[in-house]
């Protein structure tokens, strides 16, 4: 469904921009869930392709902000370390975008939603999943599930989360590492579904305008990640996990 210019009116704006101030609130406490946030809440009143198209530039700058919080020299460690993990989920970004007006994705959001919320409920339960090291099998699998659901809905971050709290990675590298395996998605989802049609100049000047709402409830949801301990900021990030999980559930349902 096309919007023109004229059909973003007021009330549109003004309810699109407490989304994106709401999703960077959360994105600054635990380092991801804008995605999906805001696909789930601006597709309420807006059709999917410009709720999708949306997020895509808040997306990016959000966690461009993340990723170079410590400094580039740090950001780039983090892309060497997860480097197969980044890949797989980048080519599989690019191609399953180019399906989006044809696959239904009630499926996917199933059978990611699904293991997200188990694996959240045992973790939360106090039944911990570890793993002691990188594995470069586990990362190619779930980097491609993410780069395929992710083209296809805009919401790629829920498997990379739950591989690092798995690892029990320390919070800065967490942060760090999500920010730029989601900002380099969200570039690659904007050149993407420029291709796809979703990307248009409405949309786009849409997506520049939601920018400044998501930073400022970023900058605020940093004030307080910056006060979290390692093991409250755990279980934190198993709980929005659990909720995105539940979302996919509830959109795979009503799909």
């Amino acid at each position: 469904m096309d919007m023109s210019p004229s059909d973003f009116s007021f009330l549109i704006l003004a309810a699109s921009g407490l989304v994106a101030l709401f999703a960077g609130v959360i994105k600054g406490m635990v380092g991801f869930a804008m995605p999906m946030i805001m696909i789930s809440l601006l597709g309420i009143f807006l059709p999917p392709d410009v709720a999708l198209a949306g997020l895509i530039l808040p997306t990016l700058l959000t966690n461009g902000a993340q990723a170079l919080r410590d400094g580039p020299g740090p950001a780039w460690a983090s892309v060497k370390q997860f480097r197969v993990y980044l890949i797989a989920g980048a080519v599989m970004l690019v191609a399953s975008a180019q399906l989006y007006a044809f696959l239904p994705v009630w499926m996917l959001f199933l059978a990611i939603g699904v293991p997200m919320v188990l694996f959240s409920l045992v973790q939360l339960l106090g039944l911990r999943l570890r793993l002691s090291r990188q594995t470069v099998g586990v990362e190619v699998a779930l980097g491609s599930v993410s780069g395929f659901i992710g083209g296809l809905s805009g919401v790629w971050g829920p498997p990379l989360v739950a591989y690092l709290t798995a690892l029990h990675c320390e919070k800065r590298l967490q942060m760090r590492t999500q920010g730029m395996a989601f900002g380099l998605g969200a570039v690659l989802l904007l050149v993407a579904h420029a291709g796809s049609g979703v990307i248009r100049s409405e949309t786009l000047l849409f997506s520049a305008y939601l920018c400044v709402p998501a930073l400022v409830g970023m900058w605020l949801g940093s004030l307080v990640s910056d006060r979290i301990e390692q093991e409250v900021f755990r279980r934190a990030t198993l709980a929005v996990l659990l909720v995105a999980g539940l979302n996919l559930v509830r959109r795979a349902y009503f799909a």
